[in-house]
């Protein structure tokens, strides 16, 4: 009997070793980056809008699945940055820390996975071009940005289950695994579904850009000569997934406020014209920031030469959009197309929405920087490769120019990293409170949330607002109701004055509770302290 051994050549182990290097290098280099960023995010200090997450998901972990007797914001974050802070919270304890952790966590998988995407099947130096391009259009925040993307739920992480949605859709397809046909469209609905409930901006992020590009590509005259019809039945049921996903997302809470869970604030729909010009500025400013390259915005000098060295960043996604654009209909990459329509469609709602009214309102389409990166990596990657080839006259000058743009945007990473870190919002009210012995309490919003949670949950700060009989209400936004009941909690102090208090907040509390037993002022804060109970004598919200 004759065996034949398997010969190796050195060719062969060569491979076989750069390939299990990989997933090390790929590993060192995430958490590398997660410690950068939580760096970045440690800078600024976490508000009331981040506070609220990290309170609810205390309340989860205490068995309060659907948050009972919670009222949230227009967006819930149920099903997406909720159930992380929830696990980040049972591991490191309530505290700022948790929203930090989170948001490092987030952006790192935004980086990973759009390279992931970014690279599809192509495999050697194009790959990795591919890879490094899309990740490298991301990997360095401008520092203004990092409350856009590197602090509370904000829409960023909602971009984590879309890229995810698009590499299940991208890897797995029926010309390499049969089952795909059903498994697939049936694992898309399940995530955008889930995401639909926690962010309905997926809507415009994923859902309708989807559903537009496969039935646009169905059209009689646009499909691609030779294309089997099987194909085109594959993406309608994707698209199909997808408005059935949206439809029963955008069902969800109100089934849920049904079954005694969160009742959701509506989200706001309001659009304005009026102001277009103001709105199209703004809308250009908060593409150049979460491309880093907002020289707007920039302050000191060594911001403003960062900025100007992402500008490349910038203007290769635009090319590669509107390469884009143009190929409408001429790629076989699904990919592409939607991404470009998905980018379109985001930005063309937020310029005429109520949003682009500042630089905050970026948020808004935080998921145009990884479909944008995306872009870039599957287009420009291996043109780029080919200008750098031996034969070429632009290596002379390539390789030194992408050197000078890979310094500028390292160096933008360890300037951020290198800021020093800020304490939580309200965290000297919050010392405060608990060295006075005072546990329960009123404040505006943006002093209620973010100081109960500065003092590691030691005091319990409720927000209240003005009604229009000019007295005080409870604020029924982040807010649990179990809070304002005075059979249950006992608040006998109001935090009438300080940093984002309101200037109506003393006069309203006068009117409200009377005159104080005793008023202190501390720091800049003002609080009024009663014997009583506050909560038996709040009005009631719906004089709002």
């Amino acid at each position: 009997m004759t065996t034949h051994a398997r010969v190796r050549t050195p060719g062969t182990v060569h491979v076989r070793a750069r390939a299990a290097w990989r997933p090390v290098v790929v590993t060192a280099a995430a958490v590398g980056l997660f410690f950068l960023y939580l760096r970045q995010s440690g800078s600024v200090g976490v508000s009331s809008d981040g506070a609220s997450i990290v309170l609810q998901a205390r309340a989860v972990l205490h068995g309060n699945l659907l948050l009972h007797n919670w009222r949230v914001a227009d967006v819930s974050f149920g099903t997406t940055e909720l159930p992380q802070y929830a696990l980040i919270e049972s591991v490191l304890g309530l505290g700022a820390w948790v929203v930090h952790v989170g948001a490092a966590m987030t952006y790192t998988l935004l980086v990973l996975l759009a390279g992931w995407l970014a690279k599809g099947r192509a495999t050697g130096q194009a790959a990795w071009a591919r890879a490094l391009l899309a990740a490298g259009v991301m990997v360095a925040p401008q520092l203004s940005a990092t409350q856009i993307v590197l602090l509370s739920p904000d829409h960023t992480g909602t971009a984590v289950p879309v890229l995810v949605t698009w590499l299940v859709i991208d890897r797995v397809t029926p010309d390499r695994w049969k089952p795909a046909r059903w498994v697939v469209p049936l694992v898309i609905f399940v995530v955008l579904t889930w995401t639909m409930i926690g962010d309905s901006i997926v809507l415009i992020t994923c859902i309708a850009p989807l559903v537009l590009v496969v039935l646009t590509r169905s059209c009689p005259g646009l499909v691609r000569r030779g294309e089997r019809p099987a194909s085109r039945w594959y993406e309608l049921s994707l698209a199909g997934a997808a408005a059935v996903a949206g439809g029963l997302g955008s069902a969800a809470p109100r089934l849920i406020a049904a079954l005694g869970g969160y009742q959701q604030a509506p989200v706001e729909s309001d659009t304005t014209v009026a102001a277009l010009q103001h709105q199209s500025w703004v809308t250009l400013q908060a593409v150049l920031e979460l491309f880093g390259a907002n020289v707007y915005n920039a302050r000191p000098a060594i911001e403003v030469v960062f900025a100007w060295l992402h500008l490349v960043g910038a203007i290769a996604v635009i090319c590669a959009l509107g390469l884009a654009l143009s190929r409408l209909y001429r790629f076989q990459d699904l990919v592409i197309s939607v991404f470009a329509v998905a980018i379109v469609v985001n930005l063309g709602a937020y310029m005429f929405s109520a949003h682009a009214l500042d630089i905050l309102g970026a948020r808004e389409i935080a998921a145009v920087l990884p479909l944008g990166a995306v872009l870039a990596g599957r287009l420009l990657a291996e043109p780029l490769l080919a200008a750098a080839r031996p034969q070429r006259k632009a290596k002379r000058w390539l390789w030194p120019a992408l050197g000078v743009i890979a310094a500028g945007y390292l160096g933008t990473l360890g300037y951020g990293a290198a800021r020093p870190p800020a304490p939580p919002a309200n965290q000297a009210l919050a010392g405060w409170l608990v060295a006075h012995g005072l546990t329960d309490g009123l404040a505006g919003y943006w002093q209620a949330n973010s100081t109960t949670l500065a003092s590691g949950g030691r005091v319990q700060v409720s927000g209240v607002t003005l009604a229009s009989d000019g007295e005080l209400v409870p604020y029924e936004w982040e807010a649990d109701d179990v809070n304002y009941d005075p059979s249950l909690r006992d608040a006998t102090f109001m935090v009438a004055g300080g940093p984002g208090q309101l200037p109506w907040a003393q006069s309203a509390a006068l009117r409200t509770f009377g005159p104080p037993k005793r008023t202190y002022s501390y720091d800049g804060y003002t609080i009024m302290v009663w014997t009583s109970n506050l909560l038996s004598r709040l009005g009631h919200p719906g004089l709002v």
